[in-house]
């Protein structure tokens, strides 16, 4: 099953992706690999979440925030490459969470992010990652992913 029909079984419906939000592009594609900006978790009802995981959102909520961020990943690649069946694989994903000092939950939150992009390309979906804890990040977001594509040939 193509990660396009993948999509659709799920029962996921991509957004349309957001800009940047500064002077920066995207996406940057370079040879077969594209690279993407960090993408924050979408607006719940026209407003984007704000606050820290560890105290305004638990562990769990997190992941459901990470899930949302790669969201607006999938949808920025669909747009650079017309179709997710382009990807031949996720080859690097990278969380930064904004947490209370105490937090130390940081990677069962980005596993919101990683199994969604198993689900949907399968064992092409599975990539390297990092994960850090940040003291703030802009507009009071949560969190934010940036990852690297290979495109096929």
């Amino acid at each position: 099953m193509s990660a396009e029909q993948r999509i659709k079984s799920l029962g996921l419906r991509l957004p349309t992706g957001s800009g940047p939000a500064g002077n920066y592009a995207t996406t940057v594609q370079s040879g077969h690999l594209l690279f993407l900006s960090g993408k924050a978790p979408l607006p719940v009802d026209g407003v984007s979440p704000r606050g820290r995981v560890g105290s305004d959102y638990s562990t769990a909520q997190g992941r459901e925030l990470a899930r949302s961020a790669c969201m607006d990943l999938l949808a920025t690649i669909r747009h650079a490459l017309g179709s997710l069946d382009r990807v031949e694989r996720i080859v690097e994903m990278h969380g930064a969470i904004c947490t209370a000092a105490d937090f130390e939950d940081h990677a069962k939150v980005l596993d919101g992010a990683s199994d969604l992009l198993v689900d949907i390309f399968g064992e092409a979906g599975l990539h390297t990652r990092s994960v850090i804890g940040v003291l703030s990040l802009r507009g009071g977001i949560p969190l934010t992913l940036r990852a690297t594509v290979e495109v096929k040939h």
